[in-house]
């Protein structure tokens, strides 16, 4: 007999097994959620493997590279043990190329081709990822929350080096006008990368305990938190 979750539940689902008994809808949105995030880690590492690793401008810049990439490795093979115990399969995107993942259909993340953009990319654009797994160390999936946990610290370091890179770059005049390119060429895709501000989906996982806030509120948190960082730095915020 399948059941619905009440509206005044609290949902907490502690196992596999239990996650076998919830309603459809409850474990396609999970599987839908860790599986974007484990792409995102897989996307994340081979950018810095292969698009920020031969940009850098020193040894000890294209061993943080190194550092950062088996990281984010790290990070998708937590997802992958995370998904392979509820029955799914990742497998294939270890043997795709950017451009075949799902997630990125917008390849300016992997098109950069400065170190300003590599930059913006972690101090600005990995603040995208670190408010969604931020959410997820709350999830009602157990599983999936305590395994975040050890996702967060790491983020929080590729940000800061994201930050150094950014803060050397804005010293000079040509070095804020190399960041500010990249800002605007890259903020519209960190913006997509929330979804839509209106998503009755997001709500949904909200009310499933899968998420903290709604597309749109995740959204506005991103940019109160990267606004001051941009004016910081002498740059302008986009308008989009």
């Amino acid at each position: 007999m399948k059941q619905a979750i009440l509206d005044d539940e609290e949902v907490v689902v502690r196992t596999p097994d239990e996650f076998s008994r919830m309603p459809r809808d409850y474990k396609k949105m999970l599987i839908s959620q860790i599986m974007i995030n484990t792409e995102g880690e897989l996307s994340g590492a081979d950018d810095y493997a292969l698009v920020f690793l031969p940009l850098a401008p020193s040894a000890e810049e294209r061993q943080v590279c190194v550092e950062r990439a088996t990281e984010e490795y790290d990070h998708y093979k937590i997802g992958k043990r995370i998904l392979a115990d509820i029955g799914v399969d990742t497998t294939h995107m270890e043997t795709q190329k950017f451009e075949e993942r799902t997630l990125f259909a917008d390849q300016r993340m992997h098109t950069c081709t400065t170190w300003a953009e590599r930059g913006i990319y972690s101090y600005i654009g990995e603040e995208t990822a670190l408010i969604m797994i931020k959410e997820f160390a709350h999830s009602s999936y157990k599983p999936w929350a305590e395994a975040v946990r050890t996702i967060i610290q790491d983020e929080k370091i590729h940000i800061a080096h994201g930050a150094r890179v950014c803060r050397n770059l804005s010293q000079t005049a040509e070095g804020r006008a190399e960041l500010q390119y990249a800002l605007d060429r890259l903020w519209p895709m960190f913006v997509g990368l929330f979804g839509s501000p209106h998503s009755e989906r997001s709500k949904q996982a909200v009310r499933y305990g899968l998420r903290q806030t709604t597309n749109g509120e995740a959204l506005d948190q991103w940019r109160e938190r990267v606004g001051p960082r941009v004016l910081n730095l002498g740059l302008t915020v986009p308008n989009c």
